[in-house]
């Protein structure tokens, strides 16, 4: 499983897209051990290849990082949602942000593709953001994602 109850929260301090992604390094941090400054790093590095806002509020942020032997998954709703670059133009409240082994492959486009399709469901990205409570958030996206894997 790519994402751990730990690695999901609603944040209300995230106004900016490089605000939102020292947030999204801080949860990595403390629930994965990753270095904060290497997970910032590598996001922002990334997103200025391409803005990883998917469209409907959604951002899927991603970086490869040293230190890690498996992919890994934060997930943080924004209390207010932020300008982000999307594809749309919609700002966005709903991030998902993946980190990757420098050497994961085809395991990363997996887990990447996994997600894009669970938070392309209307109802679900509805439902996550009805709540603010953490562990319903990950009961939510984890049992989306069981079904969509199957």
């Amino acid at each position: 499983m790519i994402l751990k109850p730990e690695a999901v929260r609603v944040l209300s301090g995230a106004t900016s897209k490089k605000r939102l992604m020292h947030e999204l390094g801080n949860i990595a941090e403390a629930a994965y051990g990753v270095s904060h400054s290497a997970a910032v790093e590598a996001l922002l590095e990334r997103e200025s290849l391409g803005p990883t806002g998917v469209g409907h509020g959604v951002a899927l942020p991603h970086a490869r990082l040293d230190g890690l032997d498996q992919v890994v998954g934060v997930l943080a709703l924004l209390e207010k949602p932020i300008d982000f670059d999307s594809v749309d133009r919609q700002p966005v409240d709903l991030a998902f942000a993946l980190f990757a082994p420098i050497d994961a492959g085809v395991e990363h486009l997996k887990a990447l593709a996994l997600v894009s399709r669970t938070l392309r469901d209307a109802g679900l990205r509805a439902k996550l953001r009805s709540n603010t409570d953490p562990l319903t958030l990950y009961t939510i996206v984890t049992e989306a994602q069981a079904v969509q894997a199957a």
